[in-house]
């Protein structure tokens, strides 16, 4: 019988006590979620995007529920890197748990100047590079849809810090593997799959798109399969850690994960649904652990023997 349940996990020198990360653009910077349990209890926090100069978003409508999840087209709201160094960072400096920072740039230039200022921050974790987001203009999804153009950001962000790199892929692609071998060949050290789905909504009475970009990023569980299946297909192409998200809602979607070749996973829009479902899902995996007298590690990537 296995007594001590060990959960934590190393993904790429970010040692974490769990494998339960909360996905980047759904949990703020922390401090709302505070009010509902201690965050030292994650595995990681990641923040939500960070830009070089601060962004107001797009128009309202943001958010539009689906059957299956949502859509949302926030575009990259956030103060800027200059005002979450100096507001946001002392505070979450002093959390327990490893904080990782998202990054978007419209330029590859952005990400370099990004990266090479959040270098200098004590006790950051990572950088988790943004190459999928579909809710802007520039940047974003453009940068992570060809080998190159993922290649050449992540490249730009490897020169400009020695903290691990995470690269967040998007799966609005033909073939998620290249753009992975491309991210790990510039020197990415872990890889993030899948950003949000391209999708969107009409609005039957003034018969219009219901966002002001037409399009939008899909969510929640309606796009857990393919946030699976990809995971799967990443895991048989390359050699570094995985994080895994899209669609987790209990600790049974995190181990299905973990079972694909996630290392650790992150939990999303399930936060605005549920703020404890991080918790909840940390706990249901410590108890599955137990009960199938096994070892978190030797989870990792098994449905592939």
């Amino acid at each position: 019988m296995v007594h001590e349940i060990d959960l934590s996990v190393n993904v790429a020198g970010i040692k974490m006590q769990n494998p339960v990360m909360v996905a980047s653009g759904t949990f703020g910077f922390g401090n709302e979620y505070g009010d509902f349990y201690d965050i030292n209890k994650l595995g990681a926090l990641v923040t939500k995007g960070l830009t070089l100069l601060p962004r107001e978003g797009n128009p309202p409508p943001r958010i539009h529920e689906t059957p299956a999840g949502m859509l949302n087209s926030v575009g990259l709201e956030n103060p800027g890197v200059q005002k979450f160094i100096e507001e946001e960072w002392p505070r979450l400096s002093q959390l327990k748990v490893p904080v990782i920072a998202n990054i978007s740039g419209d330029t590859v230039d952005d990400y370099y100047k990004i990266a090479k200022q959040l270098s200098s921050l004590e006790n950051l974790a990572a950088l988790e590079i943004n190459i999928s987001c579909p809710n802007v203009a520039k940047g974003g999804l453009a940068f992570g849809q060809e080998p190159q153009s993922a290649f050449e950001v992540v490249k730009a962000v490897r020169e400009a810090t020695q903290l691990p790199i995470i690269a967040k892929l998007s799966p609005n692609v033909t073939h998620i593997q290249e753009i992975a071998k491309a991210a790990v060949d510039a020197g990415a050290d872990a890889l993030s799959l899948i950003n949000t789905l391209l999708g969107m909504a009409i609005d039957i009475h003034s018969a219009k798109p219901v966002f002001h970009r037409t399009f939008a990023g899909l969510s929640g569980p309606a796009v857990k399969p393919v946030a699976l299946r990809m995971v799967w297909e990443v895991y048989e192409a390359v050699q570094v850690p995985i994080i895994g998200m899209g669609g987790i809602t209990s600790w049974q979607d995190a181990v299905e994960f973990i079972l694909a070749g996630a290392s650790a996973v992150a939990i999303g829009t399930a936060n605005f649904v549920n703020p404890m479902a991080p918790i909840e899902i940390i706990e249901g995996l410590k108890t599955f652990l137990y009960l199938q007298e096994t070892k978190l590690q030797d989870l990792i990537g098994a449905a592939h023997q």
